[in-house]
């Protein structure tokens, strides 16, 4: 069930299948609010009301750029390796009909992460994951400066994105996966107005 990507990191740590048998028989919930990184079963940072309100604005711009071309998926489970289940804030996957009612996604076309508190693992520890998961396109809405961090052209063998660029407010992101389109980075960030 994991991904073709090269993105198995940890020779030791929980498995997907481990990490979901423990899912399975009860051991965890959706209530423990934990991910898989690399092995290891991690407590995911409590959401504030500008974190939350920042994950509606990048699913609705990124759903609205994508419209009927790909799924987005929120806070939703992907399979990034044989060692990694992360549950990124806004998933774009390729389209099935089955809306992976049977299984989670394996493949991201484009992944974003809001961040505040959350802003190292996301620089680090997610971006590895992701680049060795061969994810053409990562944005981190950074909440902390106020700008949006994209990176793309993964090395899955290094587990990093070789193109690391920072965009401002009044600027486009140009979408990997999707060449003629574009997010707004005012799109992205939270304004004065919803502090």
């Amino acid at each position: 069930m994991a991904s073709g990507g090269a993105g198995g990191s940890s020779a030791a740590g929980y498995t997907y299948e481990q990490y979901m048998g423990l899912v399975e028989v009860g051991l965890l919930s959706d209530d423990d609010r934990v991910e898989l990184l690399d092995g290891v079963i991690v407590a995911k940072s409590p959401s504030n009301p500008r974190h939350a309100g920042a994950v509606w604005l990048a699913q609705t711009a990124v759903q609205h750029a994508v419209a009927d071309r790909a799924m987005v998926r929120i806070q939703s489970c992907l399979v990034a390796g044989t060692h990694s289940v992360p549950e990124p804030d806004v998933a774009v996957v390729p389209w099935q009909q089955r809306r992976y009612t049977d299984a989670h996604p394996t493949k991201a076309l484009l992944l974003v992460e809001v961040a505040d508190s959350s802003l190292p693992q996301d620089r680090l520890s997610k971006s590895r994951i992701y680049a060795g998961d061969a994810v053409p396109q990562y944005v981190i809405v950074n909440l902390r400066d106020d700008q949006v961090e994209v990176l793309a052209d993964p090395d899955s063998t290094a587990r990093v994105y070789r193109q690391q660029h920072v965009a401002h407010r009044g600027e486009r992101v140009a979408l990997v996966a999707f060449p003629d389109t574009v997010l707004r980075v005012d799109d992205l960030l939270p304004g004065p107005a919803d502090d």
